[in-house]
């Protein structure tokens, strides 16, 4: 079916918009992951002389590097705009780099299939290692914010690349609670049976499988990075508790977990665009 197909492999969306229709200079950058994977996306300087703060932004299942355009996937999914917040953190002092994930945007695929951050830290800690050659930025003071799967990759990713002060982390999810609640809202009560097989997929082209992904384990070695989570409280595919047990394992936490009202896992990445002063404030407050 094609929502399993998505599963495994992903979609492409085109890179069709730039932040320069927010009125920030940017520079497309290519620069290989940890391990060799071509990736493609923007760095946006700060403004000033000296090097400055910057922050990564990692996007979620089936975007690119500026969020998500609704409407073409098979799903009830809604538009999610990365530029208001880009455009927030650059006028607050920060460069910002905006990247696509492997198998998105114009990012090459790698090997393996899409597995919602064991594999894909490799693209993170090669955005780090990109920012710390550059004399602009001060390769101490980089955060990140990554929504849905970017969250958990950037969970997976920062322990591997440490130091990384602070992540905002919108909505991060087990892939086997995701996918479970997912084909059970997609598809009613046999939707569990549908994706069942996807393990063995996994296993047989040995790419890290649904069963062993759970970024609550990398959470556990982040040391002083401070954390923030969001969790919509209407998600019907991540969980709040999950999120809870992130939360509860991580080391340095910005306050407990934001329960963020919403009716629906896509309405809860509002809070991207809808809360930039609080975006702004969380890396004043630990950048």
């Amino acid at each position: 079916m094609k929502l399993t197909q998505l599963m495994l492999f992903s979609r492409r969306e085109p890179v069709s918009r730039t932040p320069a229709e927010v009125g920030l200079a940017y520079e497309p950058i290519a620069f290989p992951a940890s391990d060799g994977v071509g990736i493609k996306g923007w760095f946006v300087p700060a403004e000033g002389e000296g090097p400055k703060p910057a922050i990564v932004f990692v996007h979620g299942w089936m975007w690119n590097r500026l969020g998500n355009v609704a409407g073409k996937a098979p799903l009830d999914d809604r538009d999610v705009d990365f530029l208001p917040a880009t455009k927030a953190l650059h006028d607050a002092g920060y460069s910002v780099l905006l990247y696509d994930v492997r198998r998105h945007g114009e990012s090459q695929k790698g090997k393996g299939l899409v597995s919602f951050g064991p594999l894909e830290k490799n693209d993170f800690v090669g955005a780090v290692n990109y920012l710390r050659t550059r004399a602009d930025v001060d390769g101490e003071r980089i955060g990140s914010i990554g929504i849905s799967m970017g969250g958990t990759i950037a969970l997976y990713g920062a322990p591997e690349c440490q130091p990384i002060k602070a992540i905002l982390a919108v909505q991060p999810a087990k892939v086997t609670t995701f996918n479970n609640n997912f084909a059970l809202d997609q598809f009613g009560v046999f939707g569990p049976l549908i994706v069942a097989p996807i393990e063995l997929i996994y296993r047989a082209t040995r790419t890290p499988p649904p069963s062993v992904q759970d970024p609550g384990e990398p959470a556990k070695r982040l040391g002083s990075t401070i954390v923030k989570y969001v969790q919509g409280t209407g998600d019907r595919w991540g969980t709040m508790v999950d999120v809870l047990g992130f939360a509860e394992g991580t080391p340095t936490l910005d306050g407990p977990v934001v329960h963020y009202p919403s009716s629906g896992r896509y309405d809860g990445y509002r809070y991207v665009s809808a809360e930039t002063e609080e975006i702004v404030d969380f890396f004043k407050r630990n950048l």
